[in-house]
């Protein structure tokens, strides 16, 4: 099965195009301002105080066996089963050996894909040489991880650009005016502030519904 070819330069520029896009601006700003203040209607008129019941099941209208069924029903579905990532043996393979892994795998949402490339980095490491995707112990970049999770089948390019673009975003708020790479490269950057700007662009991308 064949992938598109996506290097993690590739992967910067095509996400700093997206950023600088009219569409894009026009989504991220303003989307975290909070909603206008509800109008509450006019206050009733206060009634006397009733006796409480002596039974709290007199307070439902419905039997309390079918509160608990209607509750159940309502519960989210259990998530699938998710693969987990190759080992530090797969890690250190070429990304084109473990394109079987796309077969039958839907899109996700790119903080969903964001955190596949938390969960490469975590796992196999982060590395900040200059234009690899990754080292000879197998650890990543933050646009490798990206790369990386792509190709084991984890979100299409569209999602790969858009997450991107997300990243981007959440460096534009921290003062960042560059690219992902070099801030990636910035001298004394460690795993940790990888990890933690996965974490808060996660959070940003998801609760705009992303």
């Amino acid at each position: 099965m064949a992938t598109a070819v996506l290097t993690p330069d590739q992967l910067d520029d095509q996400a700093a195009r997206l950023y600088d896009t009219q569409a894009w601006q026009r989504f991220v700003t303003g989307w975290e301002h909070t909603a206008p203040e509800p109008v509450l209607p006019p206050a009733r008129p206060t009634r006397p105080a009733t006796p409480r019941p002596t039974d709290w099941r007199s307070l439902l209208s419905v039997p309390v066996d079918r509160l608990i069924d209607d509750s159940l029903r309502a519960l989210p579905a259990a998530p699938p089963h998710e693969r987990p990532l190759p080992g530090r043996l797969g890690a250190m393979l070429p990304d084109r050996l473990h394109v079987w892994r796309r077969v039958g795998q839907g899109d996700l949402r790119p903080s969903t894909h964001l955190g596949y490339a938390r969960q490469i980095l975590a796992e196999w490491g982060w590395q900040n040489t200059p234009y690899r995707l990754r080292n000879a112990r197998g650890a990543r970049c933050v646009c490798g991880a990206m790369v990386s999770a792509h190709r084991l089948g984890y979100g299409s390019l569209d999602t790969v650009n858009r997450a991107g673009a997300w990243l981007i975003t959440e460096l534009r708020s921290q003062g960042w005016p560059g690219l992902i790479g070099p801030w990636n490269r910035h001298p004394g950057r460690t795993a940790a502030d990888a990890l933690a700007l996965l974490d808060t662009t996660i959070r940003r991308a998801a609760l705009a519904g992303h």
